[in-house]
């Protein structure tokens, strides 16, 4: 499982001459926007249903089986509309505004409108303006509406070079969202111990799994099947079309790169330059590309955080080696287990403790150290410094909260088939528990839900390159979440992609970052197009 997003010699892409043409003399994405700005509304009107109609029309190559009414105009009434910008309440360097979109794209008249929340940061260099990059969050279940503002921050340079536009995808944040539980409702989901396995035990997992799907359907009405990462591709691209640009660039981390991939296989056209970060196994099912996710959480745990532990044991005081750090992480879960801490309304059990692992491994630079110190006070909770208790409370208590599961599951119970066989499962389970049991002990508890989830009705996309510039893959050895092996998978699906491997790094999201490599790499594609002639290496500036 993707649980959070906490991030991010060659030929050249069509350049741009100072007169706002493409070199091969077709207008650039901001030329276009501004003829369509300064046209009346009816022009404006036909320019944006011509936009979106020649983009439904040859934006399925790649796809296996062309998704039904991939080939019809977008309706008027979503053509027609009026983006209005205004400050955003939560972050004033970035104007926001709504978007009205079908609930089913390839049924438009049927159910009601969705709404998806959108803001902007316009170039701080207009002479020097490229164009626009969007950027999504990942997740599922990450809110990417003000992402511009920390790109803006964090890369200065494409701030000035690049309106930047982020979104709260369907179904969570700002735009109409799916529910399921209450935060209270949701520790159910959580109680317990993942390890347990007997009979009674999987049951129980099995009831709850079930109870939370059903909550699910019953509380969202009838909007679940629809917030597929399809149906926000061509959310994607209606707001391409509302924003009167051609061409769009595209920049995703995570579960975002699947977002991209599919925007790109859908529209190829539409793309300008496109950076995915940390990739998700976007070439096929979520089933297979969770299945790797026991192991290679459990290799950045073992290999990467132990050592790390070990090597601080004078402030930690957790073990001098990875199998002394390793051992105590083990007996205190197993001391959680017999009896959990109980602070208020929260219950810190074995559960709580993987939980605050997996999110503590994400990044080094802002996570080992606060996992760290966590741990420290779950050894003496009466006794611990009180500023490592509210660290604790922190890390183990706010994770993967009511608003992330409800689109996390949507997406990836609803964008490709699941294996409903429970006792596939339940074996399943057993096994990754033994060998992987980090993550691997939940593997019943997540992928139960998806057995009970509705049946998938959206059309399979098959990610190909086909009529793609060139395009960027970025990925490091040990990422945790978006596993290496299926970022390689994913590169070869992908035709045309240059893949940037990290060494000596298992971070999860590379740019914008400490690797002045990546960073190079990146922003001379973003600002210039041009892209590597080949793959290439960045090793971590710890190794270098």
């Amino acid at each position: 499982m993707t649980t959070r997003d906490l991030t991010r010699t060659s030929t050249p892409s069509t350049g741009t001459s100072a007169t706002g043409t493409s070199t091969t003399g077709a207008p650039t994405s901001g030329a276009l926007a501004r003829r369509v700005r300064r046209t009346g509304p009816g022009r404006r009107t036909a320019a944006l249903l011509t936009l979106l109609a020649l983009a439904s029309t040859t934006g399925t190559a790649g796809a296996v089986a062309a998704p039904t009414g991939a080939a019809a105009a977008v309706p008027t009434r979503y053509a027609h509309q009026q983006l209005t910008w205004q400050t955003c309440a939560e972050e004033a360097t970035l104007e926001c505004t709504t978007m009205t979109a079908p609930r089913d794209w390839h049924h438009p008249g049927r159910g009601p409108d969705i709404t998806v929340a959108v803001s902007r940061h316009r170039a701080t260099d207009p002479a020097r303006r490229i164009g626009t990059l969007l950027t999504a969050a990942g997740g599922p279940g990450g809110e990417g509406l003000l992402r511009p503002a920390d790109h803006v921050r964090n890369a200065p340079a494409l701030g000035a070079s690049y309106d930047i536009i982020g979104f709260d995808q369907r179904g969570v944040g700002h735009s109409t969202r799916a529910v399921c539980r209450t935060t209270e409702e949701l520790r159910s989901f959580f109680s317990g111990d993942f390890r347990d396995d007997t009979p009674a035990d999987r049951a129980r997992v099995i009831a709850g799994s079930a109870a939370f799907a059903a909550d699910c359907e019953q509380r969202s009405g009838g909007l679940l099947p629809f917030l597929t990462t399809e149906q926000t591709a061509r959310d994607i691209d209606l707001l391409r079309a509302l924003l009167g640009e051609r061409r769009i660039s595209y920049y995703g981390p995570s579960y975002a790169t699947m977002i991209g991939a599919y925007y790109a296989t859908l529209f190829p056209h539409r793309i300008e330059r496109m950076v995915l970060d940390s990739n998700i196994g976007f070439d096929d099912t979520w089933e297979r590309f969770q299945s790797g996710q026991p192991m290679s959480f459990q290799r950045r745990f073992e290999e990467d955080f132990l050592p790390w532990l070990a090597a601080r044991d004078g402030v930690y005081h957790y073990g001098t080696t990875p199998a002394e750090a390793k051992a105590h992480w083990e007996a205190r879960r197993a001391a959680l287990h017999e009896h959990p801490i109980v602070d208020g309304r929260l219950t810190l059990g074995p559960n709580q403790l993987d939980n605050g692992t997996i999110q503590g491994i994400y990044r080094e630079s802002n996570g080992f150290a606060q996992l760290a110190t966590a741990l420290t006070a779950l050894d003496d909770w009466p006794g611990a410094d009180p500023a490592a208790r509210t660290t604790a409370r922190r890390v183990f208590g706010d994770y993967l909260g009511p608003g992330f599961l409800a689109e996390y599951f949507a997406v990836t119970c609803s964008d490709t088939p699941w294996d409903r066989d429970l006792s596939h499962w339940a074996a399943r389970g057993t096994e990754n528990t033994a060998r992987w049991p980090l993550v691997g002990a939940r593997t019943l508890a997540f992928a139960a839900v998806c057995a009970s989830w509705p049946t998938p009705t959206a059309p399979r996309v098959r990610v190909t390159g086909a009529g793609l510039p060139p395009t960027l893959m970025l990925n490091s050895v040990h990422d945790p979440a978006t596993y290496y092996e299926a970022a390689l998978s994913a590169h070869r699906a992908l035709r045309g992609s240059r893949l940037v491997t990290v060494t000596g790094n298992g971070d999860h999201g590379q740019y914008p970052g400490p690797n002045a490599c990546v960073r190079n790499v990146v922003e001379s594609y973003l600002l210039t197009g041009a892209a590597p002639a080949d793959d290439l290496t960045c090793p971590s500036p710890t190794t270098s």
